[in-house]
Order: C-alpha cells, then sequence, then structure tokens
C-alpha cells in the first residue's frame, strides 16, 4: 500500500485529488481509485470531499505523520537496498495471447539480468488493462492498441503488428474469402474487445453481411471451433497459431491487422524496471 499512501500524503497537501495528481502524474481517477483502495484498506475515510477541495478529516489528521513516517521508512529501505542487488515487484497486465509467447521469451531475457525482482501476471482484455494501468494498479500493461487517443499521462510503444486472415477448416471446399464469409458460420472475435472492434470496422468496411454463429474472445477457442468445422473466423495471424486443420486465407488488405504494444506511464524511463521490462519485450517482438 505504500503507493496509496504516497498518493494520500500528496492528496493532503495540495488540498484537491487533481492538484495531487498533476503532482504524482496520475490522472484524477487514478488518484480517486487509490484513495478510495486505502479507505476500504483502513476502514475509514480519510477526507472530507467537496466538489472543489478535499479537505482532511479527524481520521486524515491522525494518519498523517504515520502515514509520512511510514513512506520515509520505505524510502530509506528502497536506498539500503540499492547498494545491493535489484529487488521489488513489478505487475504486469497481459491479455491472453501474450501470455504464451511474447510474454516468456521476454521474461527470460528480464530475469536473468532481475533475478531478485518478483514479477506478478495481472490477466485481462484491453480495455480492462488499460484502466488498471490509469488507476496505478499494474505498472505496465501489454495489450492491443486503443482505437482511441491515450490521455497524456500515458504513453504506447508498439512490439507487434500481426496480419488479420480468414480462417477456415482445412476439409472446406476452396472458394474465396468473399464467398466463404458469406455463406458459411460466422465465429466472431468478441466486438466489445478492441481486436472484435476490428473485424466489425472490416465487414463494415467491405459491406459484407457474415451469418453469425459464435462470438468469443478466446484466439485459441475461436481457433478449435473453425477446427471443428463450426464456421469460419477473421482472427490475427499470430506466432503461435498452430495451422492444423486450419487454411489461412490472405485478405489482401495489408492495413487490416492487429498491433500489440506496451502501455504505461510517460516517461517510461522515470521507472527502471519497468523500461527494463519494455527492452525486453521489445527485444522478443524483434
Amino acid at each position: 500500500m505504500i503507493r496509496e499512501f504516497k498518493t494520500f500524503i500528496a492528496v493532503a497537501r495540495e488540498g484537491t485529488f487533481t492538484g495531487a495528481g498533476r503532482q504524482l502524474g496520475l490522472t484524477q481517477s487514478a488518484v480517486s481509485a487509490q484513495i478510495r483502495r486505502l479507505e476500504e484498506h483502513l476502514g475509514v475515510a480519510l477526507f472530507d470531499r467537496t466538489a472543489k477541495s478535499a479537505d482532511l478529516n479527524v481520521h486524515g489528521r491522525e494518519m498523517l505523520p504515520q502515514a509520512e513516517a511510514l513512506v520515509g521508512m520505505a524510502d530509506q529501505m528502497v536506498s539500503m537496498a540499492g547498494a545491493g542487488r535489484v529487488s521489488g515487484l513489478l505487475r504486469v497486465g497481459a491479455i491472453a495471447s501474450v501470455q504464451q509467447d511474447l510474454l516468456v521469451r521476454a521474461l527470460s531475457t528480464f530475469r536473468a539480468d532481475y533475478p531478485d525482482v518478483r514479477v506478478r501476471i495481472v490477466p485481462g482484455v484491453s480495455l480492462n488493462l488499460l484502466g488498471h494501468v490509469d488507476s496505478g494498479e499494474v505498472d505496465l500493461a501489454v495489450m492491443l492498441r486503443p482505437p482511441f487517443a491515450l490521455p497524456p499521462e500515458l504513453g504506447w510503444q508498439p512490439l507487434l503488428r500481426e496480419p488479420m486472415v480468414l480462417a477456415v477448416p482445412r476439409a472446406l471446399p476452396q472458394a474465396s474469402w468473399r464467398q466463404l464469409l458469406a455463406t458459411q458460420p460466422f465465429i466472431r472475435y468478441d466486438r466489445s474487445s478492441f481486436g472484435g472492434r476490428l473485424v466489425d470496422g472490416f465487414l463494415k468496411k467491405q459491406r459484407l453481411s457474415v451469418r453469425e454463429a459464435m462470438e468469443l474472445d478466446e484466439l485459441d477457442a475461436i481457433a478449435n471451433l473453425v477446427r471443428e468445422g463450426l464456421g469460419v473466423a477473421l482472427m490475427p495471424h499470430t506466432r503461435q497459431l498452430s495451422t492444423r486443420g486450419l487454411r489461412l486465407l490472405d485478405l489482401g488488405e495489408p492495413s487490416f491487422r492487429r498491433e500489440i504494444g506496451v502501455i504505461a506511464r510517460v516517461p517510461f524511463d522515470s521507472a527502471p524496471l519497468t523500461a527494463q521490462l519494455v527492452n525486453s519485450l521489445a527485444a522478443a517482438a524483434a
């Protein structure tokens, strides 16, 4: 909870969540989320909130000196540890498809250089992981590029660009991808996900109507459903995708691709461990 105590001290000094956010490089919603977690952990409210200010209440005034002492002690421990090997906890959000290959190779390199750093993987879909980075619940997230602009506090570094293809059962008779999409049951990449939004945009751009059969977000499951002959699917051609039982048809659309990258607070090098893992991810993706 050291991060939350630091945020509590900043709000107490600045008098507003917005002012504390400017000092810490956090959005107002991230500050609010951290204070809410701290108050839930302590079991008491710490501030009297108004539309324009956050004033310490009696519990907050009692807690402030203790919080300052706790944070000071933690900073001193970090300084002492800095004389030896680097340690600590790095919290990494990751979508399912990168956990099986890209993240494994990146962590192999990272752990060789930082064996005393613990890494906690937080799974999730891209939209949820973006929220976790914004609120400070994870240090970085490996996810799909959002289809909207990021807040200025967050930065994006691309890692992989995966072409989207039409996956069809290998036993299906030869036909054009347009004909197959029009005639075969369609297994849809969940349209609430960033990847699913890409698929939906492609179908609308091509003015294609499909025969909806199923909708899900797990890529391995989508591929297995196609292998079983239950339909066809627009999906990314990932490094780990096995072509067993599948034919992958090129769509002739170079711009129709899924981009995977890292989102973290900027500048990345303000958090050395985060920056090192980003470097390891970039090397693994090359």
